[in-house]
């Protein structure tokens, strides 16, 4: 766990009166509003998450370096907005993006290339295995299993 420069700053990095390191409360991970984001899915079809999901055409989710496993994160890219579990690690190409995009999240947005988009946390979902999935009935259509939702 990385340790923000001010709190190491405020205890100078030594020991509790105890003899024992003063322990530091987590950071809270920093999502910048407007963000570059990249998608991802053919080549990684069959392949597991690093949430442990299996990634298929079917998923919709997104992939973040720091955010915890079952994250929601509402999307908004034009006139399109989806929230979003995050279900994966990543991007990790050389361009600077801070999101990766399930290919089923791309298409849901609108997106077919890099892009930059809104994204704020708004909550979080349990990591299941389905997260991520579209739901199995045919009448349920606002609503995707795990957490995505559009809108």
């Amino acid at each position: 766990m990385a340790i923000p420069a001010s709190a190491a700053a405020s205890t100078g990095g030594a020991a509790a009166p105890s003899g024992k390191v003063a322990s530091q409360s987590p950071t809270k991970p920093k999502v910048r509003p407007t963000a570059l984001a990249t998608w991802f899915g053919p080549g990684f079809y069959g392949k597991q998450t690093a949430c442990g999901q299996t990634l298929t055409p079917a998923v919709v989710g997104v992939a973040n370096r720091t955010l915890p496993c079952g994250t929601l994160v509402k999307v908004t890219y034009g006139s399109h907005a989806v929230t979003l579990p995050v279900l994966d690690r990543g991007p990790y190409g050389g361009i600077g993006a801070d999101w990766d995009l399930t290919a089923g999240a791309a298409e849901a947005l609108g997106i077919a290339d890099t892009v930059r988009i809104h994204a704020r946390v708004v909550g979080s979902t349990p990591n299941v295995a389905t997260l991520g999935l579209p739901p199995s009935s045919p009448t349920s259509t606002s609503a995707l299993a795990g957490g995505a939702q559009a809108g």
